[in-house]
């Protein structure tokens, strides 16, 4: 029983059982090195399981199958391309660059394609390094290419089995992170209600729109985890169970991303009082509720959520007792207090419910979109769309084309030990921009010359084969258990694996020098490639970021203002519009953080530009956001029904100002427009001063709110067009 609780816990870790996957397939592979009496054999075997591990898809095990069929088919033609032309540098320059190119390109169809290309051009230069390491081409190439193969394939084996029998356990550890990033999103928002002046709430504001994009992250995770397995398994009652705690996700995050009404304002107005710290002691509460939720869901304990119910009661008393006061300043001001209190208390109903959701609705729309490509067309099409200058995606490819192309004119021209090397650090360093090449450049290097003085000490420590095989064994789960968010301790860890490998077959201490001196020209080729090769400067597309933004914004609007209009329907459109806007926000604020990495020449005043813009627009949604929670189909003598009208001429200026941005034309002030919505707006019929203090008109309050964020909005985005240097439009995102 003692060990119960710790090997529970161990099991909830998302990389446990990834690392638990490569443990067993390099001890099978040691162990088949070791019962045929040929330690050679390990390098080429652990070398086909890396490829193979870092080319694992999510999927069910069946989508799992599949796409291992299309790996070992990509790897197999991989390696016996590498060998046909490894003879003819000339044709073997002509083949790189075009298979690096087409590989990278596919990409553009979607992750799952992107993952498999990347782990191919892996496999590729690891066939050069294991065709060099025996003085190259000769009798036995083709044997020893069928090792890589049967590597990659054993481990493909153990992947497919695991997910087969541990199918949700992947699902449950998605879910919990949903909940997890929900909390700490909840908390962040919480600090907006402290009632102290003073204190920077644009940079707030810039924290809770960062982790917003964690929360879109990790939503957007589940959601494909979730599909993968419902593919044919509709029926599945603890599917369906996520489906539904995924679904619960979702409203939590669309009520905790809204506004009810400016925090400043409500500072000043509240600020010897207590609402305002009560409602952001219940908030945080709620958020870290949402924290025990997430370990709950993964070590299956119950959730009592009781805690934040003495907090909610504690607002609504003193909520009402501003209201007994009677002061008329406070009386415009009881509204959203009494919405806000309204909001966190259905937001407590749902948190509570999430760990055990009732059954489904039968009314309620269940689908989920399918972003991957229908029809070998669609999936060309894709491709074809991203053949110009404006696509990240094709620019990296020209990019890493020419960097690996070099590298290996290089390479033929110094002529290295081990210079194969030199193209597989350009591989992993290059990346689509400059702020995450330069942080891999300078862990790798790091890391790498940790992982050679680890090496160098282990082959001096333990000359024994057999413990330099464990230690091997053991240094390759250290890097896959930290290769996404401890680079430096994976990449020592790789290096560490590779020279106790090939300590086994030769002198490892003759691969030390070899292997710093390529993976420093390695880094120094990616470096100047992701500088000078049409350098990626996320300056020089913030503008149609933003214009994005306002596209997606308007979208959600749109969707809003037809619930209102037909009656409140989770259905598929409505869900999409609100993971849009939230997709397209998170977007932003992911480019505006590599934009702050990169050099200041580059980024010029863009950057504070950039953040004003990610403010507002993160404001906007917000407001958009306490609109959706409150929707409700309007009857035709309702008061707000003459509000549709407003919330679409709206919807028009917002779509008006992303085509102005997009295209980089001047943009008029919005000013006008403003004051004359806003006054129509102020017309509408108010209720009797009996129950004004009462009665919230969410409709009134937020369109005010919106329309108030257009004149900023005009002026930020007239601020970027005008800042923006020109680059070409793509005509695919």
């Amino acid at each position: 029983m003692p060990l119960s609780l710790p090997l529970r816990r161990l099991w909830t870790l998302d990389k446990f059982a990834y690392s638990l996957r490569v443990f067993i397939a390099f001890s099978g592979a040691l162990l088949f090195s070791g019962v045929a009496g040929d330690v050679a054999l390990v390098i080429p075997l652990f070398l086909g399981i890396i490829a193979s591990a870092l080319s694992e898809t999510d999927d069910s095990w069946q989508g799992r199958l599949q796409a291992l069929a299309v790996t070992l088919l990509c790897f197999a033609s991989a390696s016996f391309v590498v060998q046909w032309l490894f003879p003819w540098p000339w044709l073997f320059a002509l083949g790189l660059a075009l298979s690096t190119f087409t590989l990278i390109m596919l990409g553009a169809i979607g992750q799952r394609y992107a993952t498999i290309a990347s782990g191919t051009l892996i496999l590729s230069i690891y066939s050069m390094i294991n065709i060099e390491q025996h003085g190259g081409v000769d009798e036995d190439v083709a044997a020893r290419q069928l090792l890589l193969l049967a590597g990659a394939a054993w481990y493909g084996v153990i992947s497919v089995v695991w997910c087969a029998l541990f199918s949700r356990q992947p699902v449950k550890q998605s879910m919990a992170r949903v909940y997890k990033t929900l909390g700490e999103f909840l908390i962040l928002k919480s600090a907006l209600f402290e009632p102290v002046r003073g204190v920077d709430i644009e940079a707030r504001r810039v924290a809770l729109a960062r982790q917003n994009g964690l929360v879109v992250d990790a939503l957007n995770q589940a959601k494909e985890m979730i599909f993968r397995r419902l593919e044919g398994q509709r029926g599945s009652r603890k599917l369906n169970r996520y489906l539904r705690i995924y679904f619960i996700a979702q409203d939590i995050h669309e009520r905790a991303s809204s506004t009810h009404y400016p925090y400043g304002a409500l500072t000043e107005a509240f600020f010897h009082h207590d609402v305002l710290f009560r409602c952001q002691r219940l908030l945080d509460q709620q958020g870290r509720a949402c924290r025990q939720l997430a370990k709950s869901l993964l070590l299956n304990r119950p959730f009592d959520h009781q805690l934040s119910e003495q907090a909610l009661a504690d607002l609504r008393a003193s909520i009402d007792n501003l209201s007994e006061r009677g002061k008329p300043e406070w009386r415009p001001l009881m509204h959203p207090l009494n919405a806000l209190a309204d909001n966190l208390a259905t937001l407590e109903a749902q948190i509570a419910s999430a760990h055990n959701p009732d059954s489904d609705d039968p009314r309620r729309d269940s689908a989920l979109f399918d972003r991957s490509p229908s029809s070998l067309l669609e999936a060309w099409r894709r491709v074809r769309l991203n053949v110009t200058l404006g696509s990240p995606t094709f620019r990296h490819a020209i990019r890493l084309t020419t960097a690996l192309v070099v590298g290996y004119g290089l390479l033929q021209w110094l002529d290295p030990e081990q210079g194969f090397w030199i193209l597989l650090t350009t591989l992993l360093v290059c990346r689509p921009n400059f702020a995450t090449t330069r942080r891999f450049l300078s862990q790798r290097i790091v890391g790498t010359v940790l992982g050679l003085v680890a090496g160098w000490v282990s082959i001096s420590l333990f000359p024994q084969p057999l413990v330099q095989s464990m230690i091997a064994v053991a240094a390759g789960v250290s890097f896959f258990a930290n290769r996404e968010k401890h680079y430096v301790i994976a990449t020592a860890s790789i290096t560490l694996l590779i020279l106790c490998s090939f300590n086994q077959v030769g002198d490892g201490f003759d691969l030390i020098w070899p292997r710093l001196f390529d993976t420093l020209i390695g880094s120094l080729i990616a470096g100047l490639a992701v500088f000078f090769i049409l350098p990626d400067w996320q300056g020089r597309r913030l503008y149609r970021e933003a214009a994005n933004v306002l596209t997606n914004h308007r979208r959600y609007l749109d969707e809003i203002v037809h619930q209102y209009e037909e009656g409140k329907q989770d259905d598929l459109a409505y869900r999409l519009a609100r993971r849009n806007a939230h997709n397209a926000d998170a977007a932003l604020s992911t480019l505006l953080t590599n934009m702050l990495h990169e050099p200041g020449h580059y980024r010029k005043q863009d950057a504070d530009n950039g953040l004003r813009f990610l403010v507002l627009s993160n404001t906007l949604l917000s407001h958009l956001s306490a609109l959706g929670a409150h929707r409700h189909r309007l009857a035709e003598d309702e008061d707000d029904a003459a509000l549709v009208p407003l919330a679409k001429r709206i919807s028009a200026l917002l779509e008006k100002l992303a085509e102005q941005l997009h295209k980089r034309l001047p943009i008029a002030p919005l000013d006008e427009h403003a004051r004359e919505l806003l006054v129509q707006i102020e017309e509408q019929p108010t209720p009797d001063e009996e129950s004004a203090v009462t009665l919230y008109r969410p409709i009134q309050s937020q369109l005010r709110l919106i329309t108030q964020q257009l004149a900023p909005l005009g002026d930020a985005a007239s601020r970027l067009a005008r800042t923006q240097e020109v680059e070409p439009t793509p005509t695919a995102a």
